[in-house]
């Protein structure tokens, strides 16, 4: 198994995620279920497919949820 919060690119997600947050905290709330629901969700995808990639049982799994 992987540690993944040792990745310099789960790192910069988690950077990434935060930041989107902080930005969308200041966008107009009409767009509170369409663009910023959407730029979140990317953003909070990279980190968390690392992550999930970790958990399974094999390199080239991992390499799949790392390519996602």
């Amino acid at each position: 198994m992987h540690n993944y919060k040792q990745l310099e690119v789960w790192k910069r997600g988690i950077e990434l995620s935060t930041t989107i947050y902080k930005i969308t905290k200041n966008f107009p709330t009409e767009e509170k279920f369409g663009l910023i629901t959407q730029m979140r969700k990317s953003a909070v995808s990279i980190s968390s497919n690392i992550a999930e990639g970790t958990g399974r049982n094999s390199d080239n799994e991992f390499h799949h949820f790392l390519n996602i």
